[in-house]
């Protein structure tokens, strides 16, 4: 997803909304990885924390994103179904992790 946001905003022009909607898609693979790789249940936890918080930061944006024609219907739509997805298959990961500590 994070590399989908890159090209379809490639030639906005409005460079805070980009920044913000692709600093945030990057976060989540980013912080997934970090905390994956961390030696503690606890930090893991704390990452995959950080990256639900982005997620839900992510879709407000394309939310907005869509509402002042940024984001297609279609894409931003897709984009919400996958973040909601994305947010569900965290709270399991992090309930598994969880149960570690």
């Amino acid at each position: 997803m994070s590399a989908d946001i890159y090209e379809m905003l490639q030639e906005l022009k409005d460079y805070g909304y980009k920044d913000q909607i692709t600093r945030s898609g990057l976060s989540i693979p980013s912080n997934i990885a970090e905390g994956i790789e961390r030696n503690s249940d606890k930090e893991a936890l704390n990452f995959l924390s950080y990256v639900k918080g982005s997620c839900g930061e992510l879709r407000t944006l394309v939310y907005i994103g869509m509402k002042i024609g940024y984001i297609s219907p279609d894409k931003g739509n897709q984009m919400v179904v996958e973040t909601k997805e994305i947010s569900a298959m965290l709270v399991g990961l992090m309930n598994s992790v969880e149960k570690n500590i």
